[in-house]
């Protein structure tokens, strides 16, 4: 298993630890080695909503347009002037989809989500709304631009919300929606009642519980976090990701014994010599 599995997530919460547990009263987290954390886009923890503008999908697929090679971009010219004559929406959510397709084949993953998301949105399926907005939580992952990563997030959560609309008891579309609200989209809060709300209904869930945990250390609230990763470890004792968030929390906390002797029964869990190494490091800081 890689050491990216257990890398925290970067939540911009500064304005929702405020308003969802009463303010930040605990130091930040140290930075923790680039192999045990993921940063957020830019390679910056966000420190807050996101209020960056979002991007245009008209200027992300005129950019893709110019990287294209020049029988990828007839292609792409040719399915476009179907577009122009076609009148019946199933018809043109398939020709969305082909669009799709040719800019995935040619790496402009950009535009490739904004057509399957136009195609499902056509089809109004849950299935390939869902499928959509999964696509672009996957894309803000490893987006540079915080400018395109909102772009990503306000398509993501765009389609999740239809998706519900479809089947309101889609338990991972609503984590899905949440994640979009929560990384990119300068909405936190609305992230949080969403994972609130399913908590409240199943106390020891557990991706959102983990969620929260992570939300609670990135806002320093360690008590809360290690609340959470206890839920989870009660459901799931070997839950790795659990485990080493928990000992991160008890690190935060300023209880170094405790941090330790999570951190080394984490490392007997995940038994991967790259990630041992790290956690090593990070032990021996903690001594």
């Amino acid at each position: 298993m890689r050491t990216a599995h257990y890398i925290t997530i970067a939540i911009a919460i500064a304005l929702t630890a405020l308003i969802y547990w009463g303010g930040n009263t605990v130091p930040p987290l140290k930075k923790q080695p680039a192999e045990m954390q993921r940063p957020s886009a830019g390679g910056q923890a966000a420190q807050g909503p996101n209020t960056v503008k979002p991007a245009s999908a008209d200027s992300l697929i005129a950019a893709s347009k110019k990287q294209l090679p020049k029988t990828v971009a007839d292609t792409v010219h040719s399915i476009e002037n179907e577009l122009t004559a076609i009148r019946d929406s199933s018809r043109m959510a398939a020709v969305f989809g082909r669009l799709a397709k040719v800019y995935e084949h040619a790496k402009a993953m950009g535009p490739a989500g904004y057509y399957n998301g136009l195609e499902a949105k056509l089809e109004n399926s849950e299935k390939k709304l869902t499928f959509a907005g999964q696509f672009f939580l996957q894309l803000m992952e490893s987006e540079s631009s915080p400018s395109v990563q909102a772009w990503e997030a306000g398509e993501a959560a765009v389609l999740f919300e239809r998706s519900l609309k479809i089947n309101a008891d889609n338990e991972d579309t609503k984590l899905g929606l949440a994640t979009a609200y929560i990384e990119g989209t300068g909405e936190p809060m609305r992230g949080v009642q969403i994972l609130l709300a399913i908590t409240h209904e199943k106390p020891d869930d557990v991706p959102a519980n983990m969620l929260l945990g992570r939300m609670s250390i990135q806002s320093g609230q360690f008590d809360k976090a290690i609340g959470r990763f206890e839920t989870v470890l009660r459901s799931e004792p070997k839950n790795k990701e659990a485990l080493f968030f928990l000992a991160q929390a008890y690190e935060g906390k300023g209880d170094k014994a405790k941090a330790i002797q999570l951190f080394e029964e984490c490392k007997k869990l995940v038994d991967d010599p790259s990630f041992s190494a790290e956690i090593d490091q990070k032990i021996n800081s903690l001594k």
